[in-house]
């Protein structure tokens, strides 16, 4: 098939190979992808960003060279006509055959671009193109997302949300982000919280809209103590997240904070806003208007006079919804509680947070440890059972080494007192931060520490001794070990940051 002859150079020859290829690369890796059942993000990456790009410099180098060629030919014939425009003329072969695959492949390209475009949008938006491509960086998200409630919610949903504004957002905060990855300029750990995230009434209330929050609900939790025996102790609490009739909404409980007819301001003193002096109530039904200062900063107040206003909402107190790093006393107790690690075998949990504490370089340096330590503890303590139950120590050993790797990231330095839970205050300050009994208003109004604000415990105690009183009426917490009354003066954080 003969060409135009400003076709044949090298430029242009190097640009018909190179789309050439790339388009059968694609096309058989599609191929591959269908019928083979090969499932990769990488190979998402391959097939829609990467040999694309490789395709369209191909298909440009071929006009480039063209118009280098001719630029010669003319210059070679007739200096004059070196910037004479170049003139179709289809009573010739060479032009229709070059304006033929002209038209054919712009059809075919189009075609396929549209294909694609498509295609590399919902990859781009795919839960493995956010959790698997950067590996290393995200794989503390990706597990611990895996884990959550949220495990089927795409991360687009809660990240981006709907709409093309947002969409365009995320993508250009990505290129940075892949510089970043790329040039390993990236913090370990990374930062939080984001700053420029989506408001939660545009993402979270899609799907948990403040008009059909549920009323109150009862949650068991089981406990083990680090003693000998792995005592158990269990508590039931009722969650006051609402009003005790599900039409009353959230006239009260603790979704109160996000009442329609209610603004909830604060002033934090740090970028983790674990350390909140200032705080405004505002009704907007009556205009009624309440300031609240934390005491023990007095004039230091006027300080923060600069400083950011947020406005409360679901991310405040549930600021890790998806990505949750469970302290090692609570991963510990799920982990005794399903039977991956045995609770017959005695100081099984004091063994098991002795090493969870500990700071490891790498993965792979803890799970060695863990297996060497456990192994150890038992063959010294306990050498009856290390000789006769040998099969529960090696069960203990990888429920602990799973419960490791779900949990803490020492290559990204993440893990639970990094990123703390604020839904709670028991591994971080959490509710206590406003609900601790210094947020004063000018009138002598308090934020009440009243932990019966939150949640009644309607029964608690070992499983042989377990008390309970009806649903409507609620007990004093006692603490599993006797702290005598220390437990009303201090904060549970002071104590179980790093005690179990």
């Amino acid at each position: 098939m003969k060409l135009p002859r400003a076709y044949y150079n090298w430029v242009s020859l190097i640009g018909a190979v190179l789309a050439g290829i790339s388009l059968f690369m694609i096309l058989f890796l599609i191929v591959v992808s269908l019928f083979i059942e090969v499932t990769s993000s990488y190979l998402g990456l391959v097939i829609y960003i990467i040999l694309p790009i490789f395709l369209v410099i191909g298909l440009i180098l071929i006009p480039i060279g063209m118009v280098r060629q001719r630029r010669r030919m003319l210059k070679s014939a007739d200096p004059d006509a070196a910037s004479k425009w170049p003139h179709i003329n289809l009573n010739l072969r060479q032009h229709r055959n070059a304006f033929s695959i002209f038209l054919i492949s712009t059809v075919v390209f189009l075609f396929l671009s549209a294909i694609g475009t498509y295609e590399a949008f919902h990859f781009t938006e795919s839960t493995e193109f956010c959790g698997e491509l950067c590996h290393k960086v995200m794989h503390p998200e990706f597990i611990t997302y895996q884990n959550s409630p949220h495990a089927n919610v795409a991360c687009v949903d809660c990240h981006v949300g709907s709409g093309a504004d947002w969409y365009v957002r995320s993508k250009l905060s990505g290129l940075y982000q892949v510089y970043s990855v790329i040039f390993k300029k990236y913090p370990q750990p990374i930062t939080t919280p984001i700053h420029n995230l989506r408001p939660a009434r545009e993402t979270c209330e899609r799907c948990h809209w403040p008009e059909q929050f549920y009323a109150n609900i009862l949650r068991t939790e089981k406990h083990y103590l680090a003693d000998e025996n792995n005592t158990e102790w269990d508590i039931m609490m009722k969650m006051n997240i609402g009003s005790d009739y599900h039409a009353l909404g959230q006239e009260e409980g603790s979704h109160w904070h996000i009442n329609q007819d209610v603004s909830i301001e604060y002033i934090s003193e740090t970028e983790d806003r674990l350390i909140i002096p200032w705080v405004k109530y505002t009704n907007l039904a009556t205009g009624e208007e309440i300031t609240y200062r934390d005491e023990e900063y007095g004039e230091d107040l006027e300080l923060l006079a600069n400083e950011e206003t947020r406005h409360m909402d679901c991310m405040d107190c549930h600021n890790r919804p998806s990505h949750e790093y469970l302290a090692p006393p609570f991963f510990t107790d799920i982990s005794l509680t399903r039977g991956d690690i045995p609770k017959e075998l005695p100081d099984i949990k004091q063994v098991a947070m002795g090493i969870h504490y500990l700071n490891f370089p790498t993965t792979d340096t803890a799970m060695m440890v863990i297996e060497a330590d456990v192994r150890e503890y038992y063959e010294m303590m306990y050498p009856e059972i290390f000789e006769e139950k040998y099969h529960l120590i090696e069960k203990a050993i990888a429920g602990i080494q799973e419960d490791f790797k779900q949990n803490i990231f020492p290559e990204m330095k993440a893990r639970w007192d990094v990123y703390p839970n604020h839904l709670g205050h028991i591994n971080s300050t959490g509710c206590h931060r406003c609900h601790d009994d210094k947020h004063k208003s000018s009138s002598g109004r308090v934020i009440s520490r009243d932990c019966n604000l939150c949640h009644t415990i309607v029964g608690q105690g070992h499983p042989d001794q377990f008390t309970t009183v009806a649903v409507r009426d609620s007990l004093e917490f006692v603490h599993p070990v006797d702290i005598g009354e220390a437990w009303k003066e201090f904060h549970c954080v002071e104590c179980h940051r790093y005690l179990y």
